[in-house]
């Protein structure tokens, strides 16, 4: 059996996938209290409650994600030295914002000192920035040259070739995959500047409510079961 229900199983049963329904939870409730805070002001405290408990769980759920990365450069890092530099500084970035994110975490949570809250936050979002801008370039330089095999796998399948018709599928798969990468990590950017340099734009709840939506929807896209 292969259904919707099985899939949404398999999808929750991964971190990231529980971290993709409690990051929507998180920017719905965000929205909601934006939309409802001076008409209904004990709605919005009841949705402003869910929005920080999600947030603080989210940070729960990626306990050691750091990890990733790390491990990412160790068995993976790159087939030219272009992607392994990139991969290097991407991962890096990652990682810093995973690892500091467990401080920020613990400091909300009144384990550690609560003025240490904002430093970690600054230091984990300015990580999560650097980190996300060497992936979306590398994902713009895969797609750039998929573009380009494609086009020259388009004349081969205008003769019939069932190998070249599979490989433009292949790469047309990847560009998708490879977009909302794109749409997610530009969406995380945007939340992350919000930290690093406050500013009307970035911290607004609307812009704040959308990227997370963004970055969450993308999330589940990529990581749905297929």
């Amino acid at each position: 059996m292969n259904d919707t229900v099985d899939k949404l199983v398999i999808f929750l049963a991964k971190r990231d996938g529980i971290d993709k329904l409690v990051k929507t939870f998180q920017y719905v409730s965000k929205l909601v209290h934006w939309q409802v805070e001076t008409t209904h002001p004990d709605i919005a405290n009841r949705f402003k409650q869910w929005e920080v408990a999600s947030g603080l769980s989210r940070k729960a759920f990626r306990s050691g994600r750091f990890l990733t990365g790390f491990n990412a450069l160790r068995r993976n890092p790159g087939s030219s030295p272009t992607f392994k530099f990139l991969a290097v500084l991407a991962n890096a970035g990652e990682m810093v914002y995973f690892f500091f994110d467990h401080f920020l975490w613990l400091s909300r949570i009144g384990t550690l000192d609560a003025k240490l809250a904002r430093r970690m936050s600054f230091i984990s979002a300015f990580g999560e920035s650097f980190g996300y801008i060497f992936f979306i370039v590398s994902d713009f330089i895969i797609m750039k040259e998929g573009l380009e095999a494609e086009r020259k796998l388009i004349a081969l399948a205008e003769e019939d070739s069932k190998d070249a018709k599979v490989k433009i599928r292949s790469i047309r798969a990847d560009r998708v995959m490879r977009l909302m990468a794109v749409a997610a990590n530009i969406a995380d950017l945007i939340i992350a500047l919000a930290d690093i340099e406050p500013n009307p734009f970035c911290n607004h709840a609307v812009t704040l409510g959308i990227s997370g939506l963004v970055s969450a929807w993308a999330g589940w896209y990529r990581n749905w079961p297929s």
